[in-house]
């Protein structure tokens, strides 16, 4: 029978040195009050100290007002690994992990997510870890950084091995000590459940985890109903695993909702309006992205651009043609955006994101919308992180067990960034300024994504931007299409020093796309 108790009574429980797994997703399904009640502690009594978190998913929004940000104290923290951390604005309101991380003041690893959701079933089952394919000639590999994220992380996280012949890489088992996770209801026996959030994420295999590693779980719930009250199959997280529930009455749903039931699928989106994508620069870029698509596709998403895509389909009448899959559980509905990201209003289905990360790193879904910070001469696509702006990136997230597979994969950025001003008038598109910062560049500074074994994988990798598409191909990136009204060489050639091909049969761009009516569009058959 687990111990109903305060915030600051549960906080007590952690020891020095203990590996604590934090279950969230930015906004979304995050302890904030446990991690405030943890980091009040250490204000207050220097204890406990020298943790080591793990956060499969960013714990806190992007500007460090919640989450881990609770926790960035000197002394508190000595390690962190995380799938993604907060990303924020240049100012000083960013997330104050990121100033730690930039000084060397904690030591700090980025895994992808879906290996840390699944290291925890490994930790759980004393398996040694995982054994894979996903992130290898990645910025995760020891050839390459081993998925450290300052100098003073030593590289012992991950192992690229030989086995059965082959290379692979190994990221070993972190056993866990302390798990925190949330739901939305606890019985008296402590048996949880999430029927208000978003997802459930993974909190019962993080929970598992540090149960059979002789630890203990503290669950955070909004309530308590008395015991053989909830139904069975609603129960993510059994009481026999749980050891303390704390509750928060005012917990939110996301950073920026405090309830909505067409979120938790506990009421159907019919008859709810949302905003579609206004007219902007960016709109063609969605627009052309959607072309990609099929009728009757499995669609991932990522954020940024390519999070307006089902708005596309939207206004366009056809977002029952396509399916949406993203990494924290939902499959199909509407993929919500900004704080609510993570979430599908309408969804057919939630699962929990190891499950939805077996399915992603299989390679089970049809099509990848991604975006990119940078592009280079091989392909590569970094999304992880920049030098010039380290605490404006959040990670890779689940991006590297996404397209370790994929079958097919669209990136979405501009061309340039920083002070590109576009004019799209006519269905044409002019360059008034250019960026002052190139993103197609000799050589990344993260490999988030390799286009060296992408080719030898035989990927369909398109890259979409505000002038041009361009295809990964043996001979090195081509330009397939250009917008109408761009200068081949004065704006595509001539604003990158990457060498770039040119198809034989290089088209233009339907002037529809970039034409604030309707396109009329009709997705093909598969």
């Amino acid at each position: 029978m687990p111990e109903f108790c305060s915030l600051a009574t549960a906080a007590m429980q952690i020891p020095d040195h203990a590996v604590v797994t934090v279950s969230s997703s930015s906004g979304l399904g995050c302890p904030d009050a446990m991690l405030a009640a943890i980091g009040e502690r250490f204000a207050q009594t220097r204890h406990p100290q020298q943790l080591t978190t793990l956060h499969p998913i960013a714990a806190g929004d992007m500007y460090g007002i919640d989450g881990i940000d609770y926790l960035a104290q000197e002394g508190l923290l000595k390690r962190v690994i995380a799938g993604s951390l907060p990303s924020g604005p240049s100012s000083m309101d960013s997330p104050k992990i990121w100033k730690m991380i930039d000084e060397n003041r904690v030591e700090a690893y980025n895994i992808p997510s879906g290996i840390l959701f699944h290291m925890h079933r490994e930790v759980a089952a004393k398996r040694p870890g995982v054994l894979t394919k996903v992130g290898i000639d990645t910025f995760v590999d020891p050839l390459l950084l081993g998925g450290r994220m300052n100098d003073c992380s030593p590289p012992d996280v991950v192992k690229r091995v030989t086995f059965d012949g082959d290379q692979w890489l190994f990221y070993k088992s972190i056993p866990v000590n302390v798990a925190v996770i949330r739901g939305t209801t606890s019985d008296q026996n402590g048996n949880i459940t999430t029927e208000h959030e978003g997802s459930s994420l993974g909190i019962y295999d993080q929970a598992l985890a540090a149960h059979n590693n002789g630890g203990i779980v503290i669950a955070q719930v909004k309530r308590v109903v008395t015991k053989h009250t909830l139904r069975p199959q609603q129960v993510r997280v059994p009481g026999i695993v749980v050891d303390y529930v704390v509750i928060d009455p005012d917990q939110m749903q996301t950073t920026n909702t405090q309830y909505d039931p067409t979120i938790s699928g506990e009421k159907l989106s019919d008859g709810k309006t949302y905003e579609i994508m206004p007219w902007g620069s960016y709109k063609p870029m969605a627009r052309r992205a959607a072309l990609e698509l099929r009728r009757g596709d499995t669609v991932n998403l990522g954020f940024g651009i390519a999070a307006q895509v089902p708005r596309i389909l939207l206004e366009e009448g056809l977002s029952d043609e396509v399916t949406w899959v993203i990494e924290q559980g939902a499959v199909g509905g509407l993929p919500l955006l900004d704080f609510q990201f993570g979430c599908a209003s309408g969804a057919q289905a939630i699962l929990s994101s190891s499950d939805q990360f077996t399915y992603f790193q299989g390679g089970g879904f049809d099509k990848s919308l991604l975006s990119f910070m940078q592009i280079d001469a091989s392909g590569n696509v970094n999304v992880s992180r920049l030098a010039m702006r380290p605490h404006v990136t959040a990670g890779v997230g689940g991006f590297i067990d996404i397209t370790a597979h994929a079958r097919h994969l669209a990136f979405i950025g501009t061309f340039t960034t920083g002070g590109l001003r576009l004019s799209i008038k006519d269905g044409k598109v002019k360059i008034l300024q250019e960026g002052k910062v190139q993103k197609l560049v000799p050589t990344v500074e993260h490999v988030s994504f390799s286009g060296e074994r992408a080719i030898l994988s035989n990927q369909h990798i398109t890259y979409i931007t505000e002038r041009c598409v361009l295809r990964l191909l043996p001979e090195g990136l081509t330009v397939t299409e250009i917008a109408p009204g761009i200068d081949l060489q004065r704006d595509v050639l001539g604003q990158t020093t990457v060498p770039l091909n040119v198809s034989s049969e290089l088209k233009i761009m339907d002037s529809k796309l970039f034409d604030p009516a309707s396109m009329n569009l009709q997705l093909p058959a598969k």
